[in-house]
C-alpha cells in the first residue's frame, strides 16, 4: 500500500540561518507548516489514545513546537546529531521519514520503526544519527556528545544537540555531561525545555527561588542564555545564531528555553494541581496561533488557509494508511536482542612467536594490538593514560598512541559510558575501562538499560568493550565485588570471564569485534600471577565456548575466572587422595551460554558441581545449575552443588576475606562429602 503523498512545502526540510533575513516570508511559512503539523499530529494522536486505538500513553508536545521546529530545521542533517526528548514529535517528523513511520510507531504496528519494541516516542534514526531517547532522561546528553564527537574523529562538522527538561536538569547525568563536553571541546547545545513542572512539581519547588538554569553554564566554562520559545522568528534567530558559533568555535553552549507544556505530562494527567488561571495563561502566549496571527496580518492569510486544508488531508490520509497495517509478528523477537555476529576482524597473526605475559600484560598485548591495527578504536578510562591505569593495564599505551585514542575521563562513569555509547552507535569502538567493577554501578543505567538494549529496541549495533576488575585482593567491599549476576542479569549484554593469560588477549579480540556491549571480568588476583606463553591464535573466537581442563568419571565440575585454579587444584587433590576424578570446566563466555559440552558431561557423570567466588544467593551458579538439571535431571545421581561466597558484602582483613570466600580446603572437603 502506497504512501500517502506528502504535501509540497514539506519537502523542504532545511532551513538556512540566511534565510531568515533574505527570505522571511518563506522561511516563517515553512516552520509555520511544520508546526501546524506538529500540533496537529499531537493532537491527533490523543485522540486516538483516548479512543484505545493508540495503547500505552502518550506525552504530547503541545506548546513545545516554537523550539523544536526551527532547531530541527536549522540543523545540518548529513551530518549533525541529535536526541529529542518526549516533547519533540516535530523534530522527529523533520530530521527523517514519512509521517507514516512515526505514527506507526504510536501504533505499534508491524511497520513501526522499532518492530513495536518499543513504545510511542521512544524512537529514533540511528541511522541519520538521531538517537532513540529512553525515559532516563538526563542520561541522553552524553550518548550524543559521543555521537558528535564520533563525527568529528570522521572529519564531519557536526553538531550535537541534547534535549532535556527542567525537572531532569537535575540530576547528575546532566552535570557529568555538561562537564565532558566542555573539557572534550564539544560542539554541543545542550537544551534545556524549561515548561516549569517535572511532572506535576513546579519549578519552585524544584530550584531555589530566582534559579535561571542558564547560569550553570559559567561553572563548566561554557556560553548559557535564555530564549523565549513562544516568541517563534526571535527564537529561530537566537538558535540560527547559536548554532553557527558552536559549528564554528567547537565549544559547547546551553540555552534555557521557556517554553510551555499545555496538555500535561502524559495523556493521563489531568493537571488538577496547577494552580488558579495559570493554564488559561498558559494557553494565551501558545506560540502557534501567536505565529499565525502575525503571518496573517503580514499579508498571508490565504496561504495559511491552504496549508491547513493540505496539511489536514494529508494527516488523515496517513492515519488511515497507518491504521490499516497489520499488527506485530511475535516470531524472531529473541533473535534481535544481540546484533547478528559479524566475519572475524583481518587481525594479522602476531604476535607470531609466544610472548611469556600475565594476565596484565596479555590484556596489555591485545589492547595495543587493536589500537595498532583497528584506527576505529579508542581507550578511555579513570587514569588509564600517563598512569597506566590502577593495574597498569593500559601502560605505556598512551606514549605509544596519543591523547585521541587513549584518553584519561573525570570521575562520571555514567557519562563517560553514556559517551562510549554514542561513539559505539556511530561507527567506533570503544574500550572503556573501570578502575574496580564496583565503581560500574555507577554506570548501571547507561550499562543495562540503554546500551544493553540499543539493538533490540532501534535495530542499530552498539559495539563497545567494558572492562571490570573484579574479586578479592584485600581491597574491602567497595572494590571487590563480583558483579557478573548483577549485569548478565540485564538482556542483552554479553561477557566473558578469562582465567589465563592467553585466554584474556583472545577474549579482547572476540569481544572488541562483537556488536554488542561485551563485558570482561577480569580478577584482579590474576593480573600478577604466573606468566604464560600468549601467542596470536586463529581460533580466539572459541573463548565464548567453555574449555575442560580437567577428564574424569565421577562429576562434573565448571568454574571460571580466579576461582577455576582452586578449583582445579582441589580436582588434583581428590584425584590423588581419593581415586576421585571430575572432568573440569572452565565457563569462560558467560553471556551467551553455551552448554553443549558441559551438557554432555553432566549427563555421563551423573554429578555437578558449580563454583564461583561471587555470593551464592542470587549467584551466577544458581542459574548454571537451574539450565543443566532442567537438561539432565534424569541423570543426575544426586543434587547439584553449589559453592560461593558468604551472603556478605566482602570483608577487608585477609583472615575475614579468607573464611567469606571458598578456599582450596573448603572446596576439598565440600566436594569429598558431597561425592560420598
Amino acid at each position: 500500500m502506497a504512501l500517502p503523498s506528502a504535501p509540497a512545502l514539506l519537502a523542504a526540510r532545511d532551513l538556512r540561518a540566511a534565510e531568515l533575513e533574505t527570505n522571511p516570508a518563506e522561511a516563517w511559512l515553512r516552520i509555520y507548516a511544520w508546526m501546524q503539523l506538529t500540533r496537529s499530529t499531537d493532537n491527533r494522536i490523543l485522540e486516538l489514545f483516548r479512543q484505545g486505538l493508540i495503547k500505552g500513553t502518550v506525552t504530547g508536545g503541545q506548546g513545545n513546537e516554537g523550539l523544536v521546529v526551527p532547531l530541527a530545521l536549522l540543523a545540518d542533517k548529513a551530518v549533525d546529531v541529535i536526541s529529542f526528548s518526549h516533547r519533540g514529535l516535530g523534530g522527529h517528523l523533520i530530521w527523517s521519514g514519512h509521517l507514516c513511520d512515526h505514527l506507526n510507531q504510536y501504533f505499534a504496528n508491524a511497520a513501526s520503526p522499532t518492530r513495536a519494541r518499543e513504545g510511542n516516542i521512544h524512537h529514533g534514526d540511528p541511522a541519520a544519527r538521531s538517537l532513540p531517547m529512553i525515559s532516563h532522561l538526563g542520561a541522553m546528553l552524553s550518548n550524543v556528545a559521543g555521537a558528535t564527537d564520533s563525527q568529528r574523529r570522521l572529519g564531519r562538522p557536526a553538531v550535537g544537540f541534547a534535549f532535556f527538561g527542567d525537572g531532569s536538569s537535575s540530576t547528575g547525568d546532566v552535570h557529568e555531561s555538561l562537564n565532558l563536553a566542555s573539557l572534550l571541546g564539544l560542539p554541543m547545545v545542550f537544551v534545556i525545555e524549561n515548561n516549569r513542572y517535572a511532572y506535576s512539581t513546579p519549578v519552585d519547588e524544584q530550584f531555589a527561588p530566582g534559579t535561571e538554569l542558564f547560569r550553570r553554564a559559567a561553572g563548566y566554562g561554557m556560553e548559557g542564555f535564555a530564549i523565549d520559545a513562544t516568541d517563534v522568528p526571535a527564537c529561530a534567530r537566537a538558535l540560527a545564531a547559536a548554532i553557527a558559533r558552536v559549528r564554528e568555535t567547537s565549544r559547547p553552549v546551553l540555552i534555557e528555553a521557556h517554553t510551555l507544556r499545555l496538555r500535561g505530562h502524559a495523556a493521563y494527567d489531568t493537571c488538577d494541581y496547577m494552580k488558579p488561571g495559570e493554564s488559561e495563561a498558559y494557553f494565551a502566549r501558545d506560540p502557534l496561533p501567536r505565529f499565525r496571527a502575525s503571518l496573517a496580518a503580514s499579508g498571508h492569510g490565504a496561504r495559511l488557509d491552504a496549508i491547513d486544508t493540505e496539511l489536514s488531508a494529508f494527516l488523515e490520509a496517513a492515519v488511515t494508511h497507518s491504521l490499516a497495517l497489520p499488527k506485530p509478528d511475535p516470531a524472531g523477537m529473541a533473535e534481535g536482542l544481540f546484533a547478528p555476529p559479524a566475519p572475524p576482524l583481518p587481525w594479522r597473526a602476531e604476535p607470531a612467536a609466544p610472548q611469556s605475559w600475565n594476565l596484565a600484560q596479555a590484556l596489555n598485548g591485545a589492547l595495543r594490538k587493536i589500537l595498532a591495527e583497528r584506527p576505529e578504536s579508542v581507550v578511555l578510562g579513570q587514569d588509564i593514560g600517563a598512569y597506566g591505569g590502577a593495574f597498569k593495564v593500559t601502560d605505556n599505551l598512551l606514549a605509544e598512541f596519543g591523547r585521541a585514542r587513549v584518553f584519561n575521563t573525570p570521575l562520571a562513569e555514567s557519562a563517560c559510558t553514556g559517551y562510549a555509547i554514542g561513539l559505539a552507535v556511530n561507527g567506533h569502538r570503544p574500550i572503556e575501562e573501570f578502575q574496580f567493577a564496583d565503581f560500574a554501578t555507577e554506570a548501571f543505567t547507561q550499562i543495562t538499560q540503554n546500551a544493553a538494549t540499543f539493538h533490540f529496541r532501534s535495530g542499530a549495533a552498539c559495539p563497545m568493550v567494558l572492562r571490570f576488575p573484579c574479586g578479592t585482593v584485600q581491597l574491602g567491599s567497595f572494590h571487590s565485588q563480583e558483579l557478573e549476576a548483577t549485569f548478565l542479569g540485564m538482556p542483552g549484554i554479553k561477557g566473558l570471564y578469562p582465567s589465563t593469560p592467553q585466554d584474556a588477549f583472545d577474549a579482547m579480540l572476540a569481544a572488541y569485534e562483537d556488536g554488542n556491549p561485551v563485558v570482561i571480568f577480569e580478577n584482579k588476583a590474576l593480573y600478577r600471577c604466573k606468566k604464560q606463553p600468549v601467542a596470536w591464535n586463529p581460533r580466539y573466537r572459541e573463548v565464548w565456548q567453555p574449555r575442560q581442563v580437567r577428564q574424569g568419571e565421577h562429576a562434573t565440575l565448571v568454574s571460571y575466572g580466579e576461582m577455576l585454579h582452586t578449583a582445579a587444584e582441589a580436582a588434583d587433590y581428590l584425584a590423588g587422595e581419593y581415586e576421585q576424578t571430575l572432568d573440569v570446566f572452565d565457563l569462560r563466555g558467560l553471556s551467551p551460554l553455551h552448554l553443549d559440552a558441559i551438557t554432555a558431561s553432566v549427563r555421563r557423570t551423573g554429578r555437578l558441581a558449580v563454583v564461583h567466588e561471587g555470593r551464592r544467593t542470587h549467584g551466577f551458579g544458581a542459574e548454571l545449575v537451574a539450565r543443566l538439571t532442567e537438561a539432565c535431571f534424569g541423570d543426575l545421581k544426586t543434587a547439584p552443588l553449589r559453592i560461593g561466597a558468604l551472603d556478605l558484602p566482602v570483608p577487608f582483613a585477609p583472615e575475614l576475606e579468607d573464611a567469606y570466600r571458598p578456599t582450596r580446603d573448603q572446596l576439598i572437603e565440600q566436594l569429598a562429602g558431597w561425592l560420598g
